[in-house]
Parts: C-alpha cells; structure tokens; sequence
C-alpha cells in the first residue's frame, strides 16, 4: 500500500523559510511522478511544484525562485524547500505522487495523496 506522509510545517513570519519533507513508502519511485500541493480556506487545491524521476522540475509562478522540489532516492523522500515565504502561502499543504511520467501540476494526474502539514506565514 502506497503511504506518503509529511513532515515540517510550522508557523513562521514573512520571509522566512521552511522545508517540508514527505516520506515514500510502497512502491517504486523511480517510475512515479511525484508533487507538492497547498490548500487554503476556501479555495481549490492548487499544485505547487512536481519533479518526475529524471530530476525534471516544475513550479508554479507563485512560488518560482522561492520554492525548490528535490528527491532523496536513497531516503525516499521528497523535499520542499520554502524560501522567502509570503502570508499568501500559507495553507495546508499535500505530498502526491502518481504513476505518470507527464511532468505537470494537473491534479488528476496524481493518485495518492498525504494527510497533510499545515504552514502559516504572519506578516
């Protein structure tokens, strides 16, 4: 059974930085698309950042040159490294990771998902 479970939010104040980790267990990886996504009160779950197997990247504007994905194969944990974080990111946020090796932040693309680490940023 494919579990991800994260790790590393907190609160922080603007223009720090946080890095969340998201545990891998379950399957594979070499052959999974792997991602971040955040959630805010009241909105839709947006992506934030995906890497696929090769170490190709994708961010979203939002976040480029603030926000890095990484992977650690041998840990099997994948990173979020959050630089000058702004009030507007804060939110829950999710690692995913599914079968595909299409590098995107469409949702659908991704099958499994983590419970979650919250991150809040205060101006």
């Amino acid at each position: 059974q494919v579990q991800l479970v994260e790790s590393g939010g907190g609160s922080v104040q603007a223009g720090g930085s946080l890095r969340l980790s998201c545990v891998v267990s379950g399957y594979t990886r070499s052959n999974y698309l792997m991602g971040w996504f955040r959630q805010a009160p009241g909105k839709e779950r947006e992506g934030v950042a995906s890497i696929y197997a090769v170490g190709s990247t994708r961010c979203a504007d939002s976040v480029k040159g603030r926000f890095t994905i990484s992977q650690d194969n041998a840990k099997n944990t994948l990173y979020l490294q959050m630089n000058n974080l702004k009030p507007e990111d804060t939110a829950m946020y999710y690692c995913a990771a599914g079968p595909s090796n299409y590098l995107t932040l469409n949702r659908a693309f991704f099958r499994y998902w983590g419970q979650g680490t919250q991150v809040t940023v205060s101006s």
